[in-house]
């Protein structure tokens, strides 16, 4: 694996940022905006799996770097369940919630590699450096 200077050139955090727009656009659509408390759970939800991944890896150690990416994680999960919630509610359309839906899955699976990559891992962040 390359070494990532930024947490902009992680491909996790990138993939979270699409999902936090489409998120931003399915709830400006009239009957979900209306939908209050599901329009915010939804649009933290998925800002914190991006959050979380730019905050861990700014941290500087693995650990909790780690530690970060599991809430990041969590998150994703989190905003796969709301947009079935979402969808039931038809706020969304099947196919905004298909896209939407992998993106999330996918997410989970990158920051899942990365965990396990970080856990493998001999080095201990930059903050450990020299």
């Amino acid at each position: 694996m390359a070494t990532i200077n930024r947490f902009e050139d992680i491909i996790g955090w990138q993939k979270a940022r699409i999902l936090c727009k489409s998120i931003n656009t399915y709830t400006h659509k009239e009957l979900f905006s209306k939908d209050y408390k599901l329009v915010s759970q939804i649009k933290s939800s998925s800002g914190s799996a991006m959050d979380n991944i730019a905050e861990g890896f700014e941290r500087g150690g693995n650990k909790e770097f780690i530690q970060f990416l599991f809430i990041a994680k969590g998150s994703a999960g989190e905003t796969r369940s709301q947009l079935y919630r979402a969808l039931d509610n038809t706020y969304i359309t099947n196919e905004e919630f298909q896209h939407a839906y992998e993106l999330a899955d996918e997410i989970g699976k990158l920051i899942r590699g990365l965990i396990s990559h970080l856990k493998n891992s001999e080095l201990k962040g930059d903050k450990f450096k020299d």
